[in-house]
């Protein structure tokens, strides 16, 4: 029974500091980040079973994860209110054109990042962004103008119109 509430501890502890941590998908994981959370992994293993390398041990352990994973989500599901708190919410982090300084460094998302991620979605300048949202997931989805640009996306001049 103590492996049940170690594994629920670490798991409460995992998800809190996977929410702070920030918003980003494994493919955007650096090399150092993914090394670490394997590490990660086999101390919490550690900390869970105590070194009890019975199979019961791990099968205890993965069913407490597995089991609050679920719970969570049912969670969600049943009480929709509860969803921001457990997934996080998306952040508008460019709104017409302009960042959003106070989302970003609260995010700790450099404008390098915010840039890599628009070039990947074909956008050249900030201008173009009417909305750009951090998502839950750590994705960022971008609203383009369309309506003021020229065919190379670069904002026209009154010269040119």
């Amino acid at each position: 029974m103590e492996i049940v509430f170690r594994a629920l501890v670490m798991f409460l502890f995992l998800w809190i500091v996977t929410r702070a941590v920030g918003r980003s998908t494994l493919g955007e994981l650096s090399t150092f980040d993914l090394v670490l959370y394997v590490a990660m992994g086999d101390l919490i293993q550690q900390a869970v079973t105590q070194q009890d390398y019975s199979v019961t041990g791990g099968m205890l352990a993965i069913g407490v994860f597995a089991l609050t994973t679920v719970l969570l989500s049912w969670s969600q599901w049943r009480f929709p209110r509860l969803q921001p708190f457990v997934n996080g919410r998306a952040i508008v982090v460019v709104r017409d054109g302009e960042l959003v300084e106070k989302a970003l460094r609260q995010q700790r998302l450099s404008l390098t990042d915010l840039m890599a991620a628009a070039r990947q979605q074909g956008i050249r300048w900030l201008d173009q962004v009417d909305l750009a949202v951090l998502e839950a997931d750590g994705r960022i989805s971008f609203f383009t103008r369309t309506d003021d640009h020229g065919s190379d996306g670069a904002p026209e001049t009154a010269e040119a119109a």
